[in-house]
Parts: structure tokens; C-alpha cells; sequence
């Protein structure tokens, strides 16, 4: 487990979603408590937050990524580097919805994850209800796919947003409890072979 000289357990989490869904605005508001309505193309943007997820302080490092196709390449490193991921859509555009099972599918390749990925889907943009392409339904049973919490969110109304970021580091201590355990057992079994051998 990473931990920071101050002893605070580190969680890289990354967010991945479609241009314009709201990253950008979603990660400001957790981080610096303000809203953006205007929108600007991210290349790539780190954090370092303090925080307190289920009473435990935690240090949560996170890289909100570029959603436009022409930067897919650099996403590519971005998973390989995140723990886990935040994967966001507009509730008001259908295709960024639809994008969001390549991404997935994207992850699952590149981290070799065998399992639940550790990732929240984000319906962002909850507060353009007369807007909506895409309904809650839609949002749960795509994220029951993949076995995943689903939340709604509203970067300008603060809706979810601290929810979603805690939900993110609880699905990151599973996969590594999960990943610890799963050692363990390869370590035993390595253990057991070699004290087996037999010599003739």
C-alpha cells in the first residue's frame, strides 16, 4: 500500500469520460469547492487532496484526463498508472453514455483486471434534468455490468461529488484487499511446492 511520509495512505484515482462531460468541473469542485461553467479542452490535470473517507485520512492523487479521441493514446498510460477510476458521462448526451463500455473494456485490457474494476460510473449534469438523454435506469444497469456503484452528479449544485470520489477509494481498498489475498494464496501454494519436492 502506498502511504505518505506523514503515514496517510495514497489512492491515484483517474478520471475518464467523453469531452465536456464535466470532469474538469466535477474535479475543481472537490478539490477547490468551485464551479467552472466554462469549458476548456484538458490536456491533463494532477491533484493532491487531503481527505477523510469513512473516518480514515487519505490522500488522494488525482489526474483528470483529456476526454477528446485525438489524446486516446495518453489515456492509455493514465489507466495503466490509475488504481482507480471515476468513469464519467453527461446525462444529457447519449454518446458520451455509450462511450463509456469502450472505456471500461479499455481498462480491463490494460490493467489485466480479472473481476470487479475498481471504478464509479458518474452520470454528471444531474441538474439539467430537462436535458436528459439518458435515464437513471440506463446509468444502474450499465454500471451493473460491470458490478459497479452508479451515482448521479451535479458539479454546479455539489451534488455527489464528495460521495463519488469516497466511493472511488472504497472500490480501491477491495481490489487491493482483494490482490492481497489472492498473493497470499500464490505464496502459499509456491511454499507448499517447494517444501514438497522430492528428492530421488
Amino acid at each position: 500500500m502506498q502511504m505518505t511520509p506523514a503515514g496517510k495512505p495514497t489512492y491515484k484515482v483517474v478520471l475518464l469520460g467523453d469531452g465536456g462531460v464535466g470532469k474538469s468541473a466535477v474535479t475543481l469542485q472537490y478539490t477547490n469547492h468551485e464551479f467552472t461553467a466554462e469549458y476548456d479542452p484538458t490536456i491533463e490535470d494532477a491533484y493532491k487532496v487531503d481527505s477523510v473517507v469513512d473516518g480514515e485520512q487519505v490522500l488522494l492523487d488525482i489526474l483528470d484526463t483529456a476526454g477528446q479521441e485525438v489524446f486516446s493514446a495518453v489515456r492509455e498510460q493514465y489507466i495503466r498508472d490509475g488504481e482507480g477510476f471515476l468513469l464519467v458521462f453527461s446525462i444529457t448526451s447519449r454518446a458520451s453514455y455509450q462511450s463509456i463500455d469502450a472505456m471500461m473494456k479499455q481498462i480491463e485490457r490494460l490493467k489485466d483486471i480479472d473481476g470487479r474494476i475498481p471504478a464509479i460510473l458518474l452520470g454528471n449534469k444531474c441538474d439539467l434534468e430537462s436535458e436528459r438523454e439518458v435515464s437513471t435506469d440506463e446509468g444502474h444497469e450499465l454500471a451493473g455490468r460491470y458490478r459497479c456503484p452508479y451515482l448521479e452528479s451535479s458539479a454546479l449544485k455539489m451534488i455527489n461529488i464528495n460521495e463519488a470520489f469516497a466511493e472511488v477509494v472504497r472500490a480501491i481498498k477491495v481490489a487491493r484487499a482483494a490482490k492481497a489475498a489472492q498473493d497470499e494464496i500464490r505464496l502459499a501454494q509456491e511454499r507448499k511446492k517447494s517444501c514438497c519436492c522430492t528428492v530421488l
